[in-house]
């Protein structure tokens, strides 16, 4: 199976100051993988770099085969102004602005597919709502739609399921198995093994460095829990870009 994503050597961190240290693996095109570890780990970083908002320390990020137009991403709720005066149609369409420009108008055919996305989210009838009216719940329906009219190759979610309701969570996820089901490739950014037993087949482990990927069964065992959680809770703020080396 060929590689969506291959991290070579890579090192993130801001201000000079590694965060994720030397990470050398690869995601497979067409898997479901979720981002797991403690606070602090360094999970959003690696997707802020993977959208390219972040350059690398060291070593690379490799998504050659992928143009910018085929990675969507969902930022955290906490990193969006709620009190934008926006509508949520007006939301949504946002994931046409590849195709429409900044000021362009939405032909019939990508009206029809706004309301699609609406709709298969289950916010038809909120079209003219104001985002700053919305549960936290329907903000993050609202966002899923956006991802829909993207129509990527690779989704980015961080945290996707924090501060939703149960219903929710499970039509998002029917949202995400089907992005699966038709070959896209997902990483979502984690913090109940629970749900990523449940629903994910593949999980990345980091706590500042690799501490396992693979199938999730295989990662989420003690062992790796109480590496994890001893790679976080000793963190040098202080430390220089290292100049180890993968071997």
């Amino acid at each position: 199976m060929s590689a969506a994503v291959q991290f070579r050597n890579l090192t993130l961190g801001y201000d000079r100051h590694p965060v994720v240290h030397h990470l050398d693996t690869a995601i497979d095109s067409g898997s479901l993988t979720a981002i797991v570890g403690p606070n602090g780990a360094g999970k959003s970083t690696l997707l802020k770099a993977m959208m390219g908002t972040l350059r690398p320390l060291e070593g690379s990020i490799g998504v050659d085969t992928l143009a910018p137009a085929d990675i969507a991403y969902l930022p955290q709720q906490s990193a969006i102004d709620r009190a934008f005066p926006i509508a949520v149609a007006d939301l949504v369409a946002m994931g046409l602005w590849r195709e429409t420009g900044a000021l362009g108008g939405l032909r019939k055919t990508q009206r029809h597919r706004l309301h699609h996305a609406i709709a298969a989210v289950g916010l038809s009838g909120f079209e003219r709502r104001p985002i700053g009216a919305l549960s936290g719940g329907q903000m993050q329906r609202a966002l899923f739609a956006r991802l829909l009219l993207q129509d990527a190759r690779l989704f980015l979610l961080d945290e996707p399921f924090t501060a939703i309701d149960a219903r929710t969570m499970n039509d998002l996820l029917g949202v995400i198995r089907r992005w699966h089901g038709e070959g896209r490739t997902i990483l979502a950014v984690l913090h109940d093994f629970e749900t990523v037993r449940a629903h994910f087949p593949n999980t990345l482990m980091i706590a500042r460095e690799l501490i396992a990927h693979g199938s999730t069964e295989a990662v989420l065992t003690a062992a790796n829990h109480l590496r994890a959680r001893t790679m976080a809770e000793a963190p040098d703020p202080g430390a220089a870009v290292c100049d180890r080396r993968s071997a």
